[in-house]
């Protein structure tokens, strides 16, 4: 496996200095909500034999996983199946997160305007 985007796009909702209403194409409330589902309980394990995995694509390139996300899942997020799925990705160590990041999905929801 190898990553399609291995750079944090300068918009991604992640960031905490991006407020998500400046994404590119823009954006809808609704479809962020609904990105909960790819969130992971910490350290779960009932994913490991699934093969149907909620991943967050990348808002700039839909083909991509998010960045922000990826790491975010890797590392605070825990998410153990994505883990193990990662361990054959050739390009993981190539990635690269634009300043500093959200710890949880929530924080990535965009506050009063």
């Amino acid at each position: 496996m190898k990553l399609k985007r291995t750079t944090q796009c300068p918009k991604c909702p992640w960031r905490k200095d991006v407020d998500p209403r400046d994404i590119p194409n823009g954006y809808s409330e609704q479809k962020h909500c609904a990105l909960r589902q790819t969130i992971a309980t910490p350290g779960d394990l009932s994913g490991l034999n699934s093969t149907a995995r909620h991943v967050m694509a990348c808002h700039e390139l839909h083909e991509a996983h998010c960045v922000g996300w990826l790491m975010n899942q890797l590392g605070p997020g825990n998410n153990i199946a994505l883990r193990v799925s990662m361990l054959s990705c050739e390009n993981l160590r190539d990635v690269k997160l634009l300043g500093e990041q959200h710890e949880t999905f929530d924080e990535t929801l965009p506050g009063p305007p």
